[in-house]
């Protein structure tokens, strides 16, 4: 078990090291286990959930390193979904919430829920790859 490991059970130790976690919440299944497999494949542990709810009890229970967020909303819903899993999952103001839409936020909103960032779909996995490499290197490491 990690020597740093909270109190709560988490889900994302592998081999005495401590895995950047992400957890992908998305309502299209399809996408939600396309991005999981391509996370895993790159060496993250991966939680999923298909709506808020879901995503609210996986936080509480496996504290993610990063949310990555790609529901069917328009851009205002969003945000207040980010909102409201950031509070009632009680996240970390350091725990980025990437809210990955086609559509097109105003300017600042993901700011006003924290450290939330805004993107719009990737060409390919290799954007999404870097840029949640970057989110992630900012972060402090378990183990």
């Amino acid at each position: 078990m990690c020597s740093s490991a909270p109190t709560l059970p988490r889900l994302f130790c592998y081999k005495w090291k401590m895995l950047p976690a992400i957890l992908v919440v998305g309502d299209v299944e399809e996408t939600r286990r396309g991005i999981e497999r391509l996370l895993i494949a790159d060496g993250y542990a991966v939680g999923t959930a298909a709506e808020e709810e879901e995503a609210v009890l996986k936080s509480l229970f496996h504290a993610p390193d990063l949310v990555l967020m790609s529901l069917a909303l328009d851009a205002a819903e969003l945000v207040a979904v980010a909102r409201r899993l950031r509070g009632r999952a009680g996240l970390p103001e350091a725990v980025p919430v990437v809210i990955f839409c086609v559509a097109t936020l105003e300017e600042g909103a993901e700011v006003d829920v924290g450290n939330n960032v805004h993107m719009t779909r990737p060409d390919n996995f290799d954007q999404l790859r870097a840029f949640l490499n970057q989110l992630l290197q900012k972060l402090p490491r378990g183990c």
